[in-house]
This record gives structure tokens, C-alpha cells and sequence, in this order.
């Protein structure tokens, strides 16, 4: 028996994270008893630091993979790179086995705009070009096309899966159901446009058909929800996120009244003005932050 973490969306870089904070998670990871470790995308926005957290917990002796989310594949040049990555610790449409009848299956995964209000693509990619990070990703393909090729690569994998009479944890990056996504109201509507970004429904669709598929654990909304149960698949999402999206940021502007109304969007500026108070505050508690994000998983 073991204990599987699966964490996304740590961004280390935008974080200001160092061996201190690093640190802290170890910590973490040792009170829970966990004996395997996954990272599920955007680690941070170059690979060199994402395989530096990797390394990290490698050489600690805990077992650790990971796949890409899209800030690091911003980082990354053709798609032999993206979906075959020269690392050990890379787990992208290959799987692992954790005991005998369960395995780790890791997938990168993308988006087919099926989350968005907007249904025309010419604007959809348009957003794209104007908003969206993922504008500077490099794909041989496009959206559509690279999210069917996850879907068939998925599919394939799955039918081995399921021949070998197997069960599945699917980590990946991307929302692969609507029930995590968020419809904003004004003045945020524009999120309800950029939401074509978030996931891609068509892996939910791919999902329901296999009952042997028993968790899927992802992030990327930087939103965290109660776990979810659907069609027998128990779906989690948690990511850690940015600074000002914590739940630690949120009690420290509120205890120490900065703000009076509460809009993580614009506490950049009001965390830099109380920049060692925040600080002292967030070393105090970044371990909880990190607790909250975990998803742990027996094996």
C-alpha cells in the first residue's frame, strides 16, 4: 500500500518559491505518509525550473512525475518534445503501475473550445491572440486537431487499460468536465469567452466510456472545488495557483483590514505595499496552502 499526492499548477517562478518553500511541501508530503508524488502541470513557465522542482523531491527518494501543463509548453519547440519529453520523470501518454491492479496515467491534454460562450473559432482565436498565454505556445496543428490527437492517444492507452483489466488515476492538466467551470457575471463576462482555454469536453465525453478510469486528478482553473463524482469517476481539482488567489492571502487582507472588498484580481499592488508582512504571514501558514491543494489518493 502507498499514498499518491498529486499537486498542479505550483508556478514556482510567479510564486517566488525557493528551497525554503520547497521546503515546506516536503514537509507536508512526510506528515502525510506520502510514498508517490505527481506534479500536473505548470510548474513554472520554464522547463529548466520545472525539472529543478522534479529533481527536488527525486532526490529526496520520493517517487516523482510529472507532465506539462501549457506554461511550460510554452517553453517547449515540436510536438516529439511535448508529448515524449527526454526525462525519466515525464509521464505523458505512458503509465506507471502502482500496485497490481492500478496504474498512473498521465496526459498532458489540451482544449477543444467546447467551455466557451463563443462558438465562432475565428474569434475564439482571436481572444487567443489578445489574452491568453497560450499564445506563444508553438502547436503543429490546430487546437482542434491537437485535442483529437490527445483524444485518439487517450483512447489507445485506455483500451490497453482496459484489456489488461487494469484501473485508472488519469492525471493531466486540462478540465476535461463543465462542472469546474465558472460563468462569470459583469464586469468579468469576458471570462465566459477565455473559458474555450480551460478544457476540453470531449475528453470528459472519452472518459465516460471506460469504468475502469476510477479518478482523474487536474488544475488550470486556479480555482479549487469539492471532489465530484460522475458517471463512477471521481474527478478533483485543486491547483495551488498564483500568490493572490491563496486562501492564505485571503485571511491575511481581511485580518489586517487592507482591503474592503475582498477581489483577488487586485491585491498585486496591496500585497507589494505590505510585501514582509505578507511574507511573515504566508511562512507562517504556506503549509496549510499546500495541504488545501493536495489531492491524496491510496494504493
Amino acid at each position: 500500500m502507498g499514498k499518491l499526492a498529486v499537486i498542479s499548477d505550483l508556478h514556482v517562478d510567479i510564486n517566488k518559491f525557493g528551497e525554503s518553500q520547497m521546503n515546506d511541501l516536503w514537509q507536508v508530503l512526510q506528515k502525510k505518509e506520502i510514498t508517490r508524488l505527481h506534479l500536473a502541470g505548470d510548474i513554472a513557465n520554464k522547463v529548466n525550473q520545472a525539472l529543478a522542482v522534479v529533481d527536488f523531491f527525486a532526490m529526496k527518494g520520493l517517487a516523482t512525475t510529472f507532465n506539462f501543463g501549457n506554461h511550460e509548453l510554452a517553453d517547449v519547440t515540436g510536438e516529439p518534445m511535448m508529448n515524449h519529453f527526454p526525462d525519466n520523470h515525464f509521464l505523458n501518454e505512458r503509465y506507471l503501475a502502482l500496485n497490481d491492479h492500478t496504474v498512473l496515467l498521465g496526459m498532458n491534454g489540451w482544449y477543444d473550445y467546447q467551455f466557451s460562450e463563443l462558438t465562432d473559432e475565428e474569434q475564439i482565436l482571436r481572444m487567443k491572440r489578445l489574452y491568453w498565454y497560450d499564445r506563444m505556445i508553438e502547436r503543429e496543428g490546430t487546437d482542434l486537431e491537437v485535442n483529437e490527437q490527445v483524444l485518439v492517444a487517450t483512447k489507445q492507452l485506455l483500451e490497453t487499460l482496459t484489456q489488461k483489466k487494469l484501473d485508472v488515476i488519469l492525471a493531466t492538466h486540462f478540465v476535461p468536465k463543465k462542472e469546474f467551470i465558472v460563468y462569470q457575471s459583469a464586469p468579468y463576462e469576458r471570462w465566459n469567452k477565455l473559458n474555450a482555454f480551460l478544457g476540453s469536453a470531449s475528453m470528459g465525453q472519452l472518459l465516460d466510456q471506460y469504468t475502469n478510469v476510477k479518478q482523474v486528478v487536474f488544475g488550470h482553473t486556479h480555482r479549487r472545488f469539492e471532489d465530484q463524482v460522475i458517471q463512477g469517476t471521481k474527478y478533483s481539482c485543486r491547483p495551488f495557483g498564483y500568490y493572490y488567489e491563496w486562501q492564505l492571502t485571503r485571511q491575511f487582507v481581511l485580518q489586517e483590514k487592507l482591503v474592503e472588498k475582498y477581489n483577488p484580481m487586485k491585491l498585486r499592488g496591496v500585497l507589494r505595499d505590505h510585501y514582509p508582512a505578507f511574507l511573515a504571514y504566508q511562512k507562517k501558514h504556506l503549509q496549510e496552502e499546500f495541504e488545501r491543494a493536495l489531492t491524496i489518493i491510496d494504493y
